[in-house]
């Protein structure tokens, strides 16, 4: 056999067992079908993760405009309270301011008064100093004392009169002298000179002797 026969008997056979012109294998089929089902199922997920997406920015929206409703609520409650603070800040200080005045009203007229009846004590003093010089003007100046007492209680004026006998108080008597006396030793002999007190302050304590204790 000659060579070119040779050459012809090989391709003969190439050509009968190679694919006709045109025609796909069966294994390039099934990947365009896989290819076509995963670029579906893709598809898919991508609008289904879309729609989540966009319920999931549906919701927050929601959320955002509530939170911002709550926010604005807030905000007027903080200005309303504000407001009401600036209020009752301003409402105290004028009630302190007219608790002041009503105090120094008062202080003005208690003072008044006590004036009033001293200036009555006082026209009763002159009266008996206008008395001849040999009247008995003791009627009157004992008149005048218990006027002048009865202002002094009506300022709520009370007297330290200690009797004799009694315990030593250093903070309503004070001890002028120790004397000799028929008291027990260390009590008050005898009272020099009344002291006062208001509302329980000592304005004067009692001055007294006291009983020696040879």
């Amino acid at each position: 056999m000659s060579d070119d026969a040779a050459a012809v008997g090989e391709s003969t056979d190439e050509d009968d067992n190679a694919a006709p012109t045109g025609y796909a294998p069966d294994d390039a089929d099934e990947d365009d079908d896989v290819s076509e089902v995963a670029t579906a199922d893709l598809i898919d997920r991508i609008v289904d993760t879309d729609s989540s997406l966009a319920a999931e920015a549906t919701e927050l929206e929601s959320r955002i405009d509530s939170l911002a409703e709550d926010v604005e609520t807030k905000d007027a409650e903080i200005d309303d309270l504000t407001d009401k603070l600036s209020r009752a800040r301003a409402d105290f200080k004028n009630y302190k301011k007219r608790m002041k005045k009503q105090q120094e009203e008062m202080k003005a007229r208690a003072t008044e008064d006590l004036v009033g009846e001293l200036i009555d004590v006082r026209d009763n003093l002159v009266r008996a100093l206008d008395q001849d010089a040999d009247a008995d003007i003791r009627p009157g100046v004992e008149s005048t004392l218990e006027a002048f007492d009865r202002a002094l209680e009506d300022e709520n004026v009370a007297f330290i009169s200690p009797d004799p006998g009694e315990d030593v108080d250093p903070e309503r008597h004070e001890v002028m002298q120790r004397v000799d006396s028929d008291q027990p030793a260390g009590t008050i002999a005898d009272l020099y000179q009344q002291g006062y007190e208001m509302a329980d302050k000592i304005l004067r304590p009692a001055r007294v002797t006291v009983s020696s204790d040879e």
